[in-house]
C-alpha cells in the first residue's frame, strides 16, 4: 500500500490523538482532520488554531478530505459510523483506504463497508480494545476485512500496534463489543454498587469484601477510575453499548444487559450535562462523585 497523505474524520480526543501522531511518521506527506465543529461558528476557530498548532490541515469539509487522502480513518462515535461511511462513499478516492475505528455492531460495520466498497475505495474495520489514552497511537487494535492483513504491517511501520485478525468483517468488531458489554458493564455496576455504598453508609463494609474475593484489584482506585472515565465520556460510551446491544440481537439474543448498561451509561452522562460533577477535579477519590449523585438526587 503507497499511503502517503492521511485524512481524519473527528476531531475529538481520538481524533486529535491519532492526527498528531501520525503527521511525523515516514512516508507521511500531510495530515488533514475534518470534523462538524470545524462547521460550527462557535468552535470553529478554536478546532482550526488546535490543528495548526498540532501541523496538521483542517479541512473545509469531508469532501475535501477525501479527495485529498490515501487513507482516510473515521473515528467518531458510535451512533455516526454509519452516516460517516455514507458521506465518505460520495467522496472517496478510488483506491484508497477507509479505516473504521468506531465502536460499531458487525452488521453497522458491513453495512459501511458495502458502500465504502461501492465506491472503489477499500474498507477495514478496527477493534479499538482499550481507551487511546495513554497509549496514543499505540493503542491496541484488532483489524478485520480483505484489506487487513496489507494494511497491519504499514500501520506496524508507524509505531502503531495493530493486528489482523480475520479477512472477514465482522470479527474484529465482535471482538470488541464482547469486551465492551464486560468493561462498560462493570463499569456501570460499580457506580450503582459503590453509590448505593455511600447512600447507606456501608463503604467501609462493602469494599473490603470485593478486595478479598479479588484481590488483585484496588477496588477504590479502579472505582475512582470507573466514575472519572464515565463522567467524561459517558455519552460516549452510552452509544457504543447502543451498538454493544445491537450485536447481541444480530446474534440472536436479547441484550437484557446491553441494554441496561446503555441506559446507566446515559444516565452518567445526562447527570455530567445537568452540572451535577461540575468542580470535581481530576485525580478525585470515587466518593466526590458518589457525594454529588446523593447530592442531586435529594433535590
Amino acid at each position: 500500500m503507497n499511503i502517503q497523505r492521511i485524512g481524519l474524520i473527528g476531531h475529538g480526543e481520538v481524533g486529535k490523538i491519532f492526527s498528531a501522531g501520525l503527521k511525523d511518521k515516514p512516508g507521511v506527506a500531510a495530515v488533514f482532520v475534518w470534523d462538524l465543529k470545524l462547521a460550527d461558528p462557535l468552535a470553529q476557530a478554536a478546532e482550526q488554531a488546535h490543528a495548526a498548532a498540532a501541523g496538521v490541515t483542517a479541512q473545509p469539509c469531508a469532501q475535501a478530505l477525501c479527495e485529498a487522502s490515501d487513507l482516510v480513518i473515521s473515528a467518531v462515535t458510535a451512533s455516526n459510523t454509519l452516516a460517516v461511511a455514507q458521506e465518505a462513499a460520495r467522496f472517496i478516492r478510488p483506491g484508497a483506504v477507509f479505516l473504521d475505528l468506531n465502536s460499531a455492531s458487525p452488521g453497522t460495520k458491513q453495512q459501511c463497508a458495502a458502500l465504502i466498497d461501492a465506491a472503489g475505495a477499500h474498507y477495514v474495520e478496527a477493534g479499538v480494545m482499550t481507551s487511546v489514552p495513554p497509549y496514543g497511537i499505540r493503542v491496541p487494535m484488532l483489524l478485520g476485512g480483505p484489506q487487513a492483513a496489507k494494511l497491519a504491517p504499514l500501520l506496524a511501520g508507524w509505531g502503531m500496534d495493530a493486528r489482523a485478525v480475520s479477512d472477514q468483517l465482522g470479527v474484529a468488531s465482535a471482538i470488541k463489543m464482547c469486551r465492551s458489554i464486560m468493561i462498560k458493564g462493570l463499569e456501570a455496576l460499580v457506580i450503582e454498587s459503590y453509590a448505593m455504598a455511600r447512600a447507606y453508609g456501608v463503604e467501609d463494609q462493602v469494599l473490603p469484601t470485593l478486595q478479598e474475593t479479588f484481590p488483585s484489584i484496588d477496588w477504590s482506585a479502579q472505582g475512582a477510575y470507573f466514575f472519572s472515565r464515565v463522567v467524561q465520556h459517558g455519552q460516549r460510551r452510552a452509544e457504543e453499548m447502543r451498538e454493544s446491544a445491537n450485536t447481541v440481537r444480530e446474534a440472536g439474543f436479547e441484550p437484557l444487559m446491553a441494554a441496561a448498561i446503555a441506559s446507566k451509561q446515559q444516565w452518567v452522562a445526562d447527570q455530567a450535562k445537568a452540572g451535577v460533577f461540575a468542580g470535581v477535579q481530576k485525580g478525585a477519590d470515587w466518593q466526590a462523585y458518589a457525594d454529588r449523585l446523593l447530592a442531586a438526587r435529594s433535590k
